[in-house]
């Protein structure tokens, strides 16, 4: 679902390298959260697309592979969702998950995002309860292992 490649060239440095992915793929329900399943709707993130958003390993701030003010990280959107390219630091942290990547131990992407006022619909009567995202603020994609 949230499947995520890397092209590469045959030079060990990651210059070339980049992690390619979709952290948010559009009116497909999440596992389940705890008691409730999450959709996020087509352009849920509106313009919260032009902020300076940061792409992380493991949802850990202090493990920064790109932003998007720094060019080192480009959001698109469409149809399917979101599209996130990454040209990741040569530093060990990202050697290390590109090596994971590579022997596709980590393989998925998720996402840090804020629900806007009114933002999300929720539906009770079903099992779990499903909540539908349909205004909210995107503050940073991460590559996991479990997203």
């Amino acid at each position: 679902m949230n499947q995520i490649e890397i092209r590469a060239t045959a030079d060990l440095s990651l210059k070339g390298k980049k992690i390619i992915g979709r952290p948010v793929v559009y009116n497909s329900p999440s596992e389940d959260l705890g008691g409730f399943i999450e959709v996020i709707s087509a352009g849920a993130f509106g313009s919260s697309l032009n902020n300076d958003i940061r792409a992380l390993v493991e949802h850990d701030s202090k493990l920064i592979l790109g932003r998007t003010a720094a060019g080192t990280m480009t959001i698109s959107e469409d149809e399917q969702g979101l599209l996130v390219e990454i040209d990741p630091p040569n530093i060990q942290a990202a050697r290390d998950l590109m090596t994971s990547i590579e022997r596709k131990d980590i393989s998925g992407m998720s996402f840090g995002f804020t629900v806007n006022a009114n933002g999300a619909q929720w539906d009770f009567d079903k099992v779990p309860a499903v909540r539908t995202v349909s205004s909210a603020i995107l503050h940073e994609i991460t590559v996991t292992g479990m997203p």
